[in-house]
């Protein structure tokens, strides 16, 4: 799946998807054939982290 590249459009787009459709971000990732680590280092750069028990970024 192609995903926005800019770190605020991806946070975004992910949060949206964890809020209102997956339960983790191991299912987003696995239902949208994301790369996790791609997805995590790129939010991470931007200085977001996932936090599993509330399934955001922040």
């Amino acid at each position: 799946m192609n995903y926005p590249q800019d770190p605020f459009m991806l946070l975004s787009f992910v949060n949206t998807k964890l809020r209102d459709e997956y339960d983790s971000l191991d299912e987003l990732c696995a239902s949208l054939d994301m790369d996790r680590d791609t997805i995590v280092r790129i939010l991470d750069e931007a200085g977001f982290v996932y936090i599993e028990t509330i399934n955001q970024f922040k």
